[in-house]
């Protein structure tokens, strides 16, 4: 399914209710001075952080690309920076993603791959999930030889609750097409995701 939507979507105060809610169940006042304008702040931020369930990232990349021409090596972006939130805790998940397309008949511009990152980190996610819907996103657009992701990600669900392990990243990979098979162009990828530079002579 490339977006989500849900039926009967509840307004806007019903959603600042719920918070209130959620205010009282912690034990705090919520019509104090302090937490009177909280429940409309937390609803203007959920619409920032899940802004990606407004977006269809096959459209957003759909209308971008060009023909490739004589091009026919790597096309690689480092450290693309996130913010997420885990679907078990709601808890934010902070990283960054690495990725590489080998270009068949089509490149994308730039700015829509980090756009499409951006789709599907602004929603709920669990870190493996993400990591293929990026990774299957460029592959079904634009048909390249290969696609290559990298997730490096630190779970504040992790961090600020439970095991408390705050030095813990967790690294999720997708390789498609070529880079499942040719060491290579997954070795390329790999040293530049580690800031290497190319393997290639």
């Amino acid at each position: 399914m490339r977006t989500r939507t849900t039926a009967r979507r509840p307004t806007r105060a019903q959603a600042e209710d719920a918070v209130r809610v959620l205010l009282r169940w912690i034990g705090d006042d919520a019509g104090r001075p302090g937490l009177r304008k909280t429940p409309a702040r937390v609803v203007g931020s959920f619409e920032d952080w899940f802004s990606g369930y407004g977006v269809d990232p096959y459209e957003v990349l759909g209308g971008s690309f060009q023909q490739v021409g004589d091009y026919r090596r790597l096309v690689t972006l480092r450290d693309i920076d996130f913010e997420s939130h885990c679907e078990h805790h709601m808890a934010p998940i902070i990283g960054r993603i690495h990725l590489a397309y080998l270009p068949d008949r089509r490149l994308a511009g730039i700015s829509k791959l980090v756009r499409v990152v951006e789709a599907y980190t602004r929603r709920l996610q669990v870190q493996e999930r993400l990591t293929a819907e990026i990774a299957r996103c460029i592959n079904d657009v634009l048909e390249p030889r290969g696609v290559a992701v990298m997730v490096e990600a630190q779970h504040q669900c992790m961090t600020t609750r439970g095991v408390h392990r705050g030095n813990v990243r967790m690294v999720t990979t997708e390789m498609l097409g070529v880079f499942q098979d040719d060491d290579r162009f997954r070795g390329e990828f790999l040293a530049a995701a580690a800031g290497q530079g190319s393997s290639h002579p």
